[in-house]
């Protein structure tokens, strides 16, 4: 990059001391240089313009791809391009040219890349390692004419790590028999039978192919009609074999994003737990499990070719509900935190779980606050600069407590647990903004809590200028929520309600801006 942006942690003080109705016109005063208003300092966002899904996950010779649905004239959704940034450790970005344009098969919708090692492709000539991503075109003359046929999928190549793509000629590899919605293709390498396969969503399921050679595809087998949960659109699947942690047993991992549905309203990611044979995913999984119980991560999907075989997420931290609407004014949506995923089995059953990556740990550098404990049925406060560029960490086996992260206008965050419920709650009712949307703060979002067991447990809580993000017991519960308070925050008080447990070791470190 070019430009290197102020960290919010240097201008924190001079902010918090000019009135309120001063603070938005001081910050856009300073446009390009990443403190605008509610501008995320170590979440990826776009330099301007809106973005939405992330794409075309892959890591090759030392980087890490994001490829990202984006419209560069505006900040609302519009023509869907391929952005791009590329990271060496998933946390530092640099902002790279578009990389997929529009054509005459349509809008560059959703999909994914992978690393074609044996160049089975073909589409290298002097010995350069392809890189080929396969998209959803997206042709809004046929769905104007209604056309239900308007969805095909694509392909490109790339024969420079990602730095120039070319379209291959025979588009569209996969042609559209009459499905309305038919899109979002996630490919990877099955070596049990040396192929290819791509799984993709229509409608209220799943579809799987097979290929040899990324062009040719085979249709294999439909997932889900009757499974899941269905209260919205299927979008944005993901599939992979992951480890049960302490064993040997691995079991395969679907993702299907469903828009709307989600638990606690709009858009979510579900997951089901199985086997696949490389034809066909089979699943008993009778209820839907949930990757996160926030409303702000959302098709999300995991890295092809990555170091050890990490499984590395990362979502869209935003809704549908609200999307169009959240009140920024250059660019319009952030991705969440990079997330390792892993399955634990709690009793006879496997839960996926999600948590930060250790280079999100690494920017963690500033000690803000240290407390020993805040004993049963006690309160501490905590009043600090930085609150709102945080990491949040303690330890403990209650399950009655509250924190409350606030600021000088009584706007605040609360994270309650809840033994009566069983529930997790994060409440935003009262965060700041919220007039742009009716749906963003009219209710509390909740997470069951029945799988934590008796012993002491981590909660980790990400503070952005205008995110949360919550992990509970290493990512077995995860919630995100956007907010958009008018000032930084820079009080935490911390409610112990247990009459038996106290809330150990709590750490508030400050974050160093990526940018």
């Amino acid at each position: 990059m070019n430009r290197f942006f102020i960290l919010l942690s240097a201008v924190t003080l001079f902010l918090a001391c000019k009135p309120k109705k001063e603070v938005k016109k001081e910050i856009v005063e300073n446009p390009g240089i990443y403190t605008e208003m509610y501008r995320p300092q170590y979440h990826f966002s776009p330099e301007e313009k809106w973005m939405n899904d992330p794409n075309g996950l892959v890591y090759h010779e030392g980087i890490y791809h994001l490829f990202y649905q984006y419209y560069p004239d505006d900040i609302v959704w519009g023509p869907m391009h391929w952005g791009h940034a590329i990271s060496k450790d998933m946390v530092h970005w640099e902002h790279k040219p578009i990389a997929l344009y529009p054509d005459e098969h349509g809008l560059i919708f959703s999909g994914s890349a992978v690393v074609d090692k044996k160049n089975i492709s073909g589409f290298a000539k002097n010995g350069e390692t392809p890189l080929v991503a396969m998209f959803t075109y997206h042709l809004m003359e046929g769905e104007k004419s209604g056309r239900d046929d308007f969805q095909t999928q694509g392909i490109a190549y790339s024969l420079d790590n990602g730095e120039t793509w070319e379209k291959y000629a025979g588009n569209p590899v996969i042609k559209n028999s009459g499905i309305r919605d038919f899109r979002d293709p996630k490919v990877f390498w099955y070596e049990e039978t040396e192929q290819w396969i791509m799984v993709l969503v229509a409608g209220d399921h799943a579809k799987f192919y097979s290929s040899a050679d990324l062009k040719d595809w085979r249709y294999a087998s439909d997932f889900g009609k009757r499974q899941g949960a269905h209260g919205g659109v299927w979008e944005c699947p993901d599939l992979f074999a992951l480890p049960v942690e302490g064993t040997e047993e691995k079991k395969w991992v679907l993702l299907i994003s469903i828009n709307p549905g989600a638990p606690n309203g709009g858009s979510g990611t579900q997951y089901f737990i199985g086997e696949f044979n490389g034809k066909r995913f089979t699943s008993n999984q009778k209820e839907p499990k949930w990757l996160d119980y926030g409303t702000d991560n959302y098709a999300g999907v995991t890295y092809n070719n990555t170091p050890d075989d990490e499984r590395i997420f990362i979502g869209w931290m935003s809704n549908w509900d609200y999307a169009r609407d959240t009140p920024t004014e250059k660019w319009r949506s952030a991705m969440t935190l990079p997330r390792n995923l892993g399955l634990r089995k709690v009793e006879d059953d496997y839960f996926l779980v999600n948590y930060p990556l250790q280079s999100v740990d690494d920017i963690a550098k500033s000690v803000l606050a240290r407390l020993d404990d805040v004993k049963p049925n006690k309160q501490e406060t905590i009043y600090l600069e930085g609150l709102h560029q945080s990491q949040i960490k303690f330890k403990t086996a209650s399950k009655d407590f509250m924190l409350s992260i606030k600021n000088a206008s009584g706007e605040k965050v609360d994270l309650i647990m809840d033994s009566k419920s069983e529930s997790l709650l994060l409440d935003r009712m009262k965060s700041g903004q919220m007039s742009f949307q009716a749906e963003f703060g009219n209710k509390k979002h909740y997470a069951p809590i029945q799988r934590l067991g008796k012993e002491p447990y981590e909660v980790s809580i990400f503070l952005d200028w205008s995110s949360i993000e919550v992990f509970v017991d290493g990512g077995l519960y995860a919630m995100t929520d956007q907010i958009f308070p008018t000032e930084p925050f820079n009080e935490l008080i911390v409610e112990n309600k247990d009459s038996n447990h106290a809330i150990q070791q709590i750490s508030i470190l400050g974050m160093q801006s990526i940018w």
